[in-house]
Protein backbone atom coordinates (compact mmCIF):
# COMPACT_ATOMS: atom_id res chain seq x y z
CA UNK A 1 0.00 0.00 0.00
CA UNK A 2 1.29 3.61 -1.07
CA UNK A 3 0.05 6.22 1.69
CA UNK A 4 0.40 9.95 -0.02
CA UNK A 5 0.00 12.80 3.01
CA UNK A 6 -0.68 16.39 2.47
CA UNK A 7 1.93 16.52 -0.45
CA UNK A 8 3.76 19.74 -1.86
CA UNK A 9 5.90 20.37 -4.37
CA UNK A 10 6.99 23.30 -5.65
CA UNK A 11 10.21 24.55 -8.60
CA UNK A 12 11.56 28.07 -7.36
CA UNK A 13 8.09 30.38 -7.16
CA UNK A 14 6.06 27.85 -9.37
CA UNK A 15 3.79 25.43 -6.95
CA UNK A 16 3.19 22.24 -8.73
CA UNK A 17 1.66 20.05 -5.73
CA UNK A 18 -0.96 21.40 -3.34
CA UNK A 19 -1.61 18.74 -0.50
CA UNK A 20 -2.13 15.59 -2.07
CA UNK A 21 -3.71 13.16 0.03
CA UNK A 22 -4.37 9.94 -0.85
CA UNK A 23 -4.07 5.95 -1.09
CA UNK A 24 -2.77 3.14 -3.71
CA UNK A 25 -4.19 -0.34 -2.62
CA UNK A 26 -2.20 -3.71 -3.69
CA UNK A 27 -4.36 -5.58 -6.67
CA UNK A 28 -5.34 -2.31 -7.70
CA UNK A 29 -5.36 -0.36 -10.90
CA UNK A 30 -4.62 2.95 -9.69
CA UNK A 31 -4.82 5.86 -12.19
CA UNK A 32 -4.04 9.55 -12.29
CA UNK A 33 -5.72 11.49 -14.87
CA UNK A 34 -5.57 15.54 -15.43
CA UNK A 35 -4.37 17.90 -18.50
CA UNK A 36 -1.46 19.11 -19.00
CA UNK A 37 0.50 20.93 -16.27
CA UNK A 38 -2.15 19.26 -14.13
CA UNK A 39 1.05 17.86 -12.27
CA UNK A 40 0.47 14.35 -13.50
CA UNK A 41 4.34 14.31 -13.47
CA UNK A 42 5.55 15.55 -10.99
CA UNK A 43 3.30 13.89 -8.71
CA UNK A 44 4.35 10.56 -10.04
CA UNK A 45 7.60 11.15 -9.95
CA UNK A 46 7.51 12.07 -6.07
CA UNK A 47 5.99 8.75 -5.30
CA UNK A 48 9.06 6.91 -6.99
CA UNK A 49 11.44 9.55 -5.32
CA UNK A 50 12.93 11.71 -8.21
CA UNK A 51 11.58 14.62 -6.77
CA UNK A 52 11.80 15.48 -2.41
CA UNK A 53 8.17 17.03 -1.33
CA UNK A 54 8.91 20.19 0.30
CA UNK A 55 5.81 19.23 2.78
CA UNK A 56 4.38 15.73 2.94
CA UNK A 57 5.06 12.18 2.88
CA UNK A 58 4.84 9.28 0.89
CA UNK A 59 4.95 5.67 2.63
CA UNK A 60 5.20 2.43 1.09
CA UNK A 61 3.30 0.02 4.08
CA UNK A 62 4.01 2.37 6.35
CA UNK A 63 8.11 3.15 5.24
CA UNK A 64 8.16 6.59 4.49
CA UNK A 65 10.44 7.50 1.07
CA UNK A 66 12.69 10.31 2.88
CA UNK A 67 13.47 8.66 6.17
CA UNK A 68 15.55 5.80 4.34
CA UNK A 69 18.64 4.95 4.93
CA UNK A 70 21.21 4.27 1.62
CA UNK A 71 20.74 0.52 2.44
CA UNK A 72 16.88 0.79 2.84
CA UNK A 73 16.84 2.64 -0.26
CA UNK A 74 18.47 0.25 -2.58
CA UNK A 75 16.02 -2.37 -1.13
CA UNK A 76 13.37 -0.36 -1.78
CA UNK A 77 14.28 0.70 -5.40
CA UNK A 78 14.38 -3.56 -6.30
CA UNK A 79 10.64 -3.64 -4.64
CA UNK A 80 10.04 -1.22 -8.15
CA UNK A 81 9.05 -1.78 -11.10
CA UNK A 82 8.75 1.30 -14.17
CA UNK A 83 7.31 1.03 -17.28
CA UNK A 84 8.81 4.06 -19.45
CA UNK A 85 6.15 6.14 -21.62
CA UNK A 86 8.41 5.68 -24.84
CA UNK A 87 9.23 1.62 -23.05
CA UNK A 88 13.15 3.09 -23.03
CA UNK A 89 14.58 -0.27 -24.31
CA UNK A 90 18.26 -0.71 -25.01
CA UNK A 91 18.53 -0.66 -28.88
CA UNK A 92 21.45 -2.49 -28.89
CA UNK A 93 20.47 -5.25 -26.62
CA UNK A 94 18.13 -8.33 -27.53
CA UNK A 95 14.71 -8.93 -25.75
CA UNK A 96 16.45 -10.94 -23.18
CA UNK A 97 19.08 -8.90 -22.07
CA UNK A 98 16.68 -6.03 -21.93
CA UNK A 99 14.72 -8.34 -19.31
CA UNK A 100 17.66 -9.48 -17.78
CA UNK A 101 19.32 -5.42 -17.01
CA UNK A 102 17.74 -5.76 -13.46
CA UNK A 103 18.76 -9.26 -12.40
CA UNK A 104 21.96 -8.56 -13.49
CA UNK A 105 22.32 -5.35 -11.45
CA UNK A 106 20.55 -5.72 -8.49
CA UNK A 107 20.78 -9.55 -7.57
CA UNK A 108 23.33 -12.24 -7.24
CA UNK A 109 21.51 -14.87 -9.31
CA UNK A 110 23.35 -17.66 -11.84
CA UNK A 111 23.05 -16.61 -14.87
CA UNK A 112 20.66 -20.19 -15.63
CA UNK A 113 18.80 -18.73 -13.00
CA UNK A 114 18.21 -15.26 -13.94
CA UNK A 115 17.29 -16.99 -17.55
CA UNK A 116 14.43 -18.79 -16.15
CA UNK A 117 13.16 -16.15 -14.44
CA UNK A 118 13.25 -13.76 -17.33
CA UNK A 119 12.05 -16.89 -19.99
CA UNK A 120 8.99 -16.85 -17.32
CA UNK A 121 8.05 -13.26 -17.51
CA UNK A 122 8.57 -13.03 -20.95
CA UNK A 123 6.10 -16.02 -21.66
CA UNK A 124 3.53 -14.51 -19.11
CA UNK A 125 3.24 -11.09 -21.32
CA UNK A 126 3.08 -13.48 -24.28
CA UNK A 127 6.26 -12.79 -26.20
CA UNK A 128 7.74 -16.56 -26.40
CA UNK A 129 10.20 -16.99 -28.58
CA UNK A 130 11.33 -13.61 -29.38
CA UNK A 131 14.16 -13.75 -26.59
CA UNK A 132 16.65 -13.17 -29.17
CA UNK A 133 15.00 -10.63 -30.87
CA UNK A 134 16.30 -6.73 -31.09
CA UNK A 135 13.83 -3.73 -30.52
CA UNK A 136 13.69 -2.70 -33.61
CA UNK A 137 12.61 -6.13 -35.13
CA UNK A 138 8.89 -5.40 -32.76
CA UNK A 139 6.07 -3.79 -33.33
CA UNK A 140 5.23 -0.54 -30.47
CA UNK A 141 2.65 -2.95 -28.78
CA UNK A 142 5.52 -6.06 -28.11
CA UNK A 143 8.36 -3.27 -26.98
CA UNK A 144 5.63 -2.35 -24.44
CA UNK A 145 5.24 -5.72 -23.28
CA UNK A 146 9.22 -6.00 -23.55
CA UNK A 147 9.51 -3.49 -20.72
CA UNK A 148 6.44 -4.50 -19.00
CA UNK A 149 8.52 -7.50 -18.56
CA UNK A 150 11.70 -5.66 -17.26
CA UNK A 151 9.42 -4.44 -14.97
CA UNK A 152 8.08 -7.01 -13.27
CA UNK A 153 11.10 -9.35 -13.98
CA UNK A 154 12.09 -8.77 -9.94
CA UNK A 155 8.99 -9.35 -8.98
CA UNK A 156 7.81 -6.01 -7.52
CA UNK A 157 5.02 -4.78 -4.76
CA UNK A 158 4.77 -1.72 -6.73
CA UNK A 159 4.35 -0.71 -10.43
CA UNK A 160 4.24 2.31 -11.41
CA UNK A 161 3.66 3.10 -15.54
CA UNK A 162 3.82 6.66 -17.84
CA UNK A 163 1.56 6.61 -20.15
CA UNK A 164 1.47 3.13 -21.14
CA UNK A 165 -0.38 3.40 -24.00
CA UNK A 166 1.39 6.77 -25.75
CA UNK A 167 1.97 5.48 -29.48
CA UNK A 168 -0.57 2.71 -29.87
CA UNK A 169 -3.15 2.16 -32.13
CA UNK A 170 -6.35 1.36 -29.63
CA UNK A 171 -6.52 -1.99 -30.06
CA UNK A 172 -3.16 -2.70 -28.71
CA UNK A 173 -3.75 -0.28 -26.30
CA UNK A 174 -6.44 -2.48 -24.71
CA UNK A 175 -4.15 -5.63 -24.51
CA UNK A 176 -1.66 -3.60 -22.94
CA UNK A 177 -4.32 -2.60 -20.50
CA UNK A 178 -5.68 -5.91 -20.12
CA UNK A 179 -2.36 -7.14 -19.24
CA UNK A 180 -1.31 -4.48 -17.02
CA UNK A 181 -4.91 -5.08 -14.67
CA UNK A 182 -4.31 -8.68 -15.11
CA UNK A 183 -0.71 -8.66 -13.81
CA UNK A 184 -1.69 -6.39 -10.77
CA UNK A 185 -4.50 -8.51 -9.98
CA UNK A 186 -2.38 -11.89 -10.14
CA UNK A 187 0.77 -11.00 -8.20
CA UNK A 188 -0.91 -8.41 -5.74
CA UNK A 189 0.78 -5.15 -6.81
CA UNK A 190 0.31 -1.80 -5.82
CA UNK A 191 0.00 -0.17 -9.49
CA UNK A 192 -0.08 3.61 -10.51
CA UNK A 193 -0.41 4.42 -14.15
CA UNK A 194 -0.02 7.95 -15.58
CA UNK A 195 -2.39 8.26 -18.09
CA UNK A 196 -4.44 10.42 -20.41
CA UNK A 197 -5.95 7.64 -22.43
CA UNK A 198 -10.23 7.61 -21.42
CA UNK A 199 -10.44 4.17 -22.49
CA UNK A 200 -7.79 2.91 -19.94
CA UNK A 201 -9.88 4.94 -17.49
CA UNK A 202 -13.43 3.41 -18.33
CA UNK A 203 -11.71 0.32 -18.71
CA UNK A 204 -9.48 -0.81 -15.71
CA UNK A 205 -9.95 2.55 -13.50
CA UNK A 206 -10.21 0.66 -10.13
CA UNK A 207 -9.37 3.49 -8.47
CA UNK A 208 -9.07 7.09 -10.42
CA UNK A 209 -7.74 10.15 -9.06
CA UNK A 210 -8.16 13.48 -10.84
CA UNK A 211 -5.65 16.46 -10.89
CA UNK A 212 -6.10 20.00 -11.65
CA UNK A 213 -3.31 22.67 -10.61
CA UNK A 214 -1.78 20.63 -8.19
CA UNK A 215 -4.68 19.86 -6.27
CA UNK A 216 -6.87 16.64 -6.34
CA UNK A 217 -9.87 17.27 -7.55
CA UNK A 218 -12.17 13.98 -7.54
CA UNK A 219 -11.51 10.49 -6.98
CA UNK A 220 -13.17 7.16 -7.38
CA UNK A 221 -13.42 4.44 -9.85
CA UNK A 222 -14.89 3.81 -13.26
CA UNK A 223 -18.40 3.27 -12.35
CA UNK A 224 -18.34 6.29 -10.35
CA UNK A 225 -16.85 8.74 -13.15
CA UNK A 226 -19.86 7.54 -15.03
CA UNK A 227 -22.35 9.38 -12.33
CA UNK A 228 -20.33 12.16 -11.05
CA UNK A 229 -21.48 15.88 -11.54
CA UNK A 230 -17.61 17.25 -10.51
CA UNK A 231 -17.59 19.88 -13.27
CA UNK A 232 -14.53 20.02 -14.04
CA UNK A 233 -14.36 15.94 -14.21
CA UNK A 234 -17.09 16.39 -16.77
CA UNK A 235 -15.60 18.23 -18.53
CA UNK A 236 -12.10 16.98 -18.61
CA UNK A 237 -13.48 13.33 -19.30
CA UNK A 238 -16.68 13.67 -21.44
CA UNK A 239 -15.08 16.36 -23.78
CA UNK A 240 -15.16 14.21 -27.08
CA UNK A 241 -18.68 13.17 -27.81
CA UNK A 242 -18.56 9.87 -27.67
CA UNK A 243 -17.84 9.70 -24.22
CA UNK A 244 -20.73 11.89 -23.52
CA UNK A 245 -22.69 9.71 -25.72
CA UNK A 246 -21.44 6.85 -23.36
CA UNK A 247 -22.53 9.19 -20.05
CA UNK A 248 -25.65 10.14 -21.01
CA UNK A 249 -26.90 6.36 -21.93
CA UNK A 250 -25.27 4.98 -18.55
CA UNK A 251 -27.49 7.33 -16.68
CA UNK A 252 -30.56 6.85 -18.67
CA UNK A 253 -30.33 3.57 -18.12
CA UNK A 254 -29.89 4.02 -14.26
CA UNK A 255 -32.88 6.08 -13.99
CA UNK A 256 -34.98 3.55 -15.92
Amino acid sequence: MIEVKNLHKGFGDVKVLKGITTTFLPGETSLIIGQSGSGKTVFLKSLIGLHTPEIGTVSFDGRINTEFTNEERREWRQEIGMVFQGSALFDSQTVEENVMFPLKMFTKQTYGEMLERVNFVIDRVNLKNSNKKLPAELSGGMQKRVAIARAIVMNPKYLFCDEPNSGLDPQTAIVIDKLIQEITDEYNITTVINTHDMNSVMEIGEKILFLKNGRKAWEGNSNEIFKTDNEAVVDFVYSSNLFKKVREAYLNETKL
